[in-house]
């Protein structure tokens, strides 16, 4: 139909348009990210950090290959074969499977394995329980037999993502991918605000904002990445012309988002292993207290029964597990 080609050539400008600025959005991330972590002068970060550095070039190299091929894809269809018999639609039902598109299917794919592979280990720094990914390390494990899906399908000559039987292909692959991401997220989510609620009950809600306010929650748990995702899965399945809109922020965010979660870790404002020992956290709380006349620090919360409660110069909140049989936890002020 006309209208929908209309609804679709603009929906595919404004998506080549948004991609060049979160593109730049991209590589300021990647910049302060790779300056923080070549200046590391923590010998016990060097590991973590060549992997993330490792990780977040990979991101870079496989958006930029996206970002082009789509960028290339849109020159050679509005301004090159402007006259194309038939026009623009007729142009992207007949080179929708040409060899630089199958790339820029292999570098989204591959974006999607990097990215759902980070949420996955976020995912266990959050739970510290192996037992909570079984069914998504089985989602990510049937998202491979998923990948190839839409690689073989981009090969076939006069095949489009956006309709006939690729689109099909498309949306069963969509639909597993998103699945995967809404399940991590969603685990993220709930294990932050448990947290939240435990450490703002003990420490006062300034703690807790640092590991669960509104943008950590945004960024440790990828939801750009996997709400774009859901209203892409719901417009590819309506086979509507503003799929392409929706596909390009998914796949900008799929880049984007671990970028974010990898600058919170290099930051030191991640939710990290070592707060997880908040898990254990139960109404037996035991303050170090002081036997001087000594007053307490400003800033620092009484314990309410004539304790004082000791603290560093730095005044910062250590939580320690008790190492007693009942299994209650201590949160040491020291």
């Amino acid at each position: 139909m006309p209208h929908a080609n209309a609804i679709f050539q603009n929906c595919f400008y404004v998506a080549n348009m948004l991609n060049g600025i979160l593109y730049g959005v991209e590589l300021v991330l990647y910049a302060v990210s790779t300056s923080i972590m070549l200046n590391n002068k923590d010998e016990r970060n060097t590991r973590s950090y060549r992997l993330f550095l490792l990780l977040s070039t990979g991101l870079l190299l496989m958006i930029t290959v996206y970002v082009a091929v789509q960028a290339l894809f849109g020159e050679e269809m509005w301004i090159i074969h402007a006259d194309y018999p038939g026009g623009s639609a007729a142009y992207q039902a007949d080179h929708a499977a040409v060899w630089y598109e199958t790339l820029g299917s292999v570098a989204s794919v591959a974006l999607n394995l990097i990215s759902d592979g980070l949420l996955l280990y976020r995912c266990y720094v959050v739970w510290t329980d192996r037992r909570v990914l079984i069914f998504p390390l089985s989602l990510y494990l049937i998202t491979f037999g998923e990948y190839l899906k839409p690689l073989v399908s981009d090969v076939i000559p006069h095949s489009n993502f956006f309709t006939g039987a690729s689109q099909h292909v498309a949306l069963s692959y969509a639909t597993v991918v998103i699945s995967l991401n809404f399940t991590l997220s969603s685990l993220i989510c709930g294990r932050l605000l448990y947290h939240a609620h435990g450490v703002e009950h003990l420490l006062g809600r300034d703690v807790a904002q640092k590991y669960t306010g509104a943008v950590a929650l945004i960024v440790e748990a990828a939801l750009p990445y996997t709400l774009f995702g859901i209203a892409y899965v719901i417009t590819l399945g309506l086979h509507s012309p503003t799929t392409i809109l929706f596909m390009s922020l998914y796949v900008m965010f799929t880049c984007i988002s671990p970028q974010l979660i990898i600058i919170r870790v290099v930051l030191g404002r991640s939710f990290s292993l070592e707060n997880n020992s908040t898990s254990q956290l139960s109404s037996n709380v035991h303050f170090t207290t002081s036997i001087s006349t000594s007053t307490p620090e400003e800033g620092v919360p009484d314990s309410g029964l004539g304790s004082v409660v000791s603290v560093e110069k730095k005044q910062r909140y250590r939580w320690s597990r008790s190492s007693g049989a009942s299994g209650s936890s201590t949160v040491g002020v020291v």
